[in-house]
């Protein structure tokens, strides 16, 4: 039997003092380094569950969703991490478990292992490839530009553009370039932009700001404003920072300006380049015209010079004499076709002559006579000889006619029931109704009464 003084718990009464023992004799947060394991991604519901690790054992992790929201770094297998949190009990299943409310990756600063992640992520992927990136127009008339419009940007941007190439026109799309959401209104500014470019009909896109820290900069290294570059039909300049800062925005982008203020040297030419190039072009051409008109003024000297424009009737007298001798030279042609024609017919009349064709005629037309009389009376023998075949064999086909007896008086029987001819006397039944055929085509229907032998 039981002591009755002993103490019985439950399960989860158990759980519940494993859960208020550790609550009251752990940090209320603490930091745990360690390496991911069993990292899966985010649950369905957002929720992340996985495990760290060292040489010796393994603590259960769980991070909820808007805790793992705030990680710019993406967790993965093997990663060494600094977890801030704290120990609980999860008494459905009676296991501790760390809660972390934020991460950091051991070794190096979560922006900058964000960053690596990304552009290593997106060249796997060929967003920073060459063959994707789009050419620069070489004479841009209208320039978008997306940037803070309070900022230092847009001024030094204006002033490159319109130092190097006044005649251009500036659109300014005012976005937010810094703090949480910027990078995503910067990419749904790109895409609205390059929906309504029919209307707009910008030639180049330049997306920047001012330099910074990697945090102030970190807008232009998440994934959505890389993925809104590539995407963007409009080329894109890329302008962020100093010359030594690098975002992922400059790979992706189709030209890199390494400050805003270098803006202007990469997306317009220089006007006073561009006229002294006009003036040297205008030159050239110029030259080469006066060259060209000399030549054609010699080749006209040359042509005025020649027998024709001297004498310019002279070819028309050749082609006046060309066509008289082609025409005396046809009619003498004419003349012997024609002589030589006649002397043909005169021979050839000489030789039908001497055939005396209307006696010939006369022979043939008494052969064709004898011949026509003989053909006749071989047709006639051959019809009545046919004839007489074909009447023999019409009377021996009536012979062997089964109802040709019905013109001597006889008949023909058959069994209404079975559609047979009535031979004998098994051919029908008592009671049977029978057909007899007469000559003339009459027919006699009558039943049997009775079936009788007589020769027995």
């Amino acid at each position: 039997m039981r002591n009755s003084r002993t103490r019985i718990y439950t399960v989860s009464q158990i759980n519940s003092l494993i859960k208020a023992v550790l609550g009251s004799n752990l940090p209320r947060q603490m930091t745990v380094s360690g390496e991911i394991s069993g990292w899966k991604g985010a649950h369905s519901s957002g929720t992340c569950y996985f495990s760290l690790k060292d040489e010796g054992a393994v603590l259960p992790c769980v991070m909820w969703r808007d805790k793992f929201a705030k990680v710019k770094f993406r967790p993965e297998n093997g990663l060494a991490i600094f977890g801030v949190g704290y120990i609980g009990v999860y008494e459905l299943q009676g296991k501790y478990q760390f809660y972390i409310e934020s991460m950091e990756p051991a070794g190096k600063g979560a922006l900058w292992l964000a960053y690596e992640q990304t552009k290593n992520r997106l060249a796997k992927e060929g967003l920073f490839d060459k063959a994707h990136k789009k050419p620069l127009p070489k004479y841009p008339q209208r320039i978008g530009i997306l940037t803070s419009e309070s900022g230092a940007a847009i001024e030094d941007i204006k002033d490159s553009i319109w130092n190097r190439w006044p005649c251009a026109k500036l659109f300014l799309y005012p976005v937010p370039v810094q703090g949480e959401g910027a990078a995503a209104e910067i990419a749904r500014g790109l895409r609205d932009v390059n929906r309504r470019n029919k209307k707009l009909k910008l030639d180049i896109l330049i997306v920047g700001r001012g330099g910074g820290s990697l945090e102030d900069l970190w807008a232009f290294n998440e994934e959505v404003l890389a993925r809104a570059i590539f995407d963007s039909q409009i080329p894109v300049i890329s302008a962020v920072g100093h010359e030594i800062d690098t975002t992922i925005a400059d790979l992706v982008a189709d030209a890199r300006a390494s400050t805003p203020t270098k803006a202007g040297v990469v997306a317009v030419p220089d006007m006073q380049e561009v006229l002294g190039q006009l003036a040297s072009s205008q030159k050239r051409l110029g030259s080469m015209l006066r060259g060209k008109l000399e030549l054609c003024r010699e080749n006209l000297q040359t042509i005025l010079a020649s027998a024709v424009f001297r004498n310019p009737l002279m070819p028309i007298r050749y082609r006046e004499q060309q066509l008289d001798e082609i025409i005396t030279n046809l009619a003498e042609d004419i003349k012997k076709l024609l002589t030589g024609g006649k002397d043909k017919l005169h021979r050839f009349y000489e030789q039908v002559v001497k055939i005396e064709p209307h006696r010939l005629l006369g022979r043939k037309a008494v052969d064709l006579n004898d011949l026509r009389s003989r053909a006749n009376v071989g047709v006639r023998t051959i019809f009545n000889n046919r004839q007489m075949q074909l009447t023999g064999a019409e009377n021996r086909l009536a012979g062997l006619n089964p109802k040709s007896v019905l013109q001597r008086g006889y008949s023909i029987t058959t069994n209404k029931r079975t559609g047979l001819l009535v031979k004998d006397s098994t051919d029908v039944q008592i009671a049977d109704s029978i057909i007899t055929e007469l000559g003339g085509g009459f027919l006699i229907e009558s039943e049997v009464k009775n079936k009788q032998n007589r020769s027995k």
